[in-house]
């Protein structure tokens, strides 16, 4: 993480700052790029950000798309929306099931994945954002650590060798981007000093479910940054990126049915963008920049810090930690053995 910055981490991790870019800044169209002959895997893709980066993707002349969505149904519809009024060829667009909440889904997802003949760009969007405590049936961890990161680094582990194996056709290493967001830095994370820390996470004990979505991101975060530390751009070119304040995804229906957070959403309607425009930011991680992004955050079509304790000595040991855990949890998909392989 050598990458010099016009902010320190502390500042980039403000609220007013935060909501001075939102109100001041208006992310820009993509333009410049195309993206013939290419193939993108957008993932929770039936809605909101995933379906406005979707398009912006067919926009750029995008060739094949697949569609990692966890209702197929809404997906074929998805796939329907997104074909009106382009000239596409019948099988331009697939829809893929892809369930993570579920690690078998994601494993037959990354297989199906092998087939591809190409896959230059990767968008991993999904995420849920609960209003209430629960409790993965499979696996007992809370739900959002379980969707948001467990299962978001297992699939894009699943996927370097993938990618890798088609970099010699494509001319160059595919983009991995990763969905994040500002809330990581937000959050005091308050088991970060509970080691084992998904054993602390998983504690059936009150949180704020809000607190506990931005510690999932901040988590991702983590990830990002040991993963790029050890997999070359040259492999493939990994990155983060946030849509900002969107007042039309899904990501928060559940809050949107309480009162606060119905209240909220009124809110943030006269704050926040449509999906449309928060997915710009999104479509200008994954084509827009080069290897300089790899391992970095990009804000509001900006590469900024990552959350502050990350750059700190406890951030490190925290890291170190997070990462020996998920590598444990994801021993059943032989990840270590991955990475042996990966960098041979």
């Amino acid at each position: 993480m050598g990458t010099k910055f016009d902010v320190t981490p502390e500042k980039q991790a403000s609220v007013p700052r935060f909501f001075y870019n939102q109100l001041t800044i208006k992310p820009i169209t993509v333009q410049g790029v195309s993206l013939a002959g290419k193939t993108a895997l957008v993932t929770g893709s039936n809605t909101g950000v995933g379906l406005e980066t979707s398009r912006q993707l067919l926009d750029l002349g995008l060739s094949k798309l697949i569609l990692g969505v966890r209702s197929e149904e809404k997906g074929q519809t998805a796939r329907k929306k997104l074909s009106a009024g382009q000239n596409l060829s019948d099988d331009s667009i697939e829809v893929w099931k892809l369930d993570q909440s579920d690690y078998d889904s994601v494993l037959a997802f990354a297989e199906r994945a092998k087939s591809l003949p190409r896959l230059d760009i990767v968008v991993l969007n999904i995420g849920i954002g609960n209003a209430t405590r629960v409790f993965n049936p499979k696996t007992g961890h809370d739900e959002m650590i379980q969707v948001n990161y467990l299962s978001t680094a297992l699939l894009a582990i699943l996927l370097l060798p993938v990618v890798k194996q088609k970099r010699a056709g494509q001319g160059g290493p595919s983009r991995i981007t990763i969905v994040s967001s500002e809330v990581s830095a937000w959050t005091a994370f308050e088991e970060k000093k509970d080691f084992p820390l998904l054993a602390s996470l998983d504690e059936n004990t009150k949180v704020d479910p809000l607190d506990r979505m931005m510690v999932s991101k901040l988590l991702g975060q983590f990830f990002l940054s040991y993963l790029a530390s050890i997999v070359p751009p040259s492999v493939v070119v990994i990155n983060a990126a946030s849509p900002g304040s969107v007042h039309d995804s899904e990501f928060n229906r559940e809050h949107d049915k309480t009162f606060s957070g119905a209240i909220a959403k009124v809110v943030m309607r006269g704050l926040a963008n449509t999906a449309a425009v928060g997915a710009r930011m999104i479509t200008d991680a994954a084509v827009k920049h080069g290897q300089e992004t790899h391992g970095e955050f990009l804000s509001f079509q900006k590469i900024v810090p990552l959350a502050p304790i990350i750059y700190t000595a406890e951030g490190k040991k925290i890291s170190e930690q997070l990462w020996k855990e998920t590598m444990d949890e994801l021993a059943f998909a032989h990840v270590e053995e991955i990475f042996k392989t990966l960098l041979e």
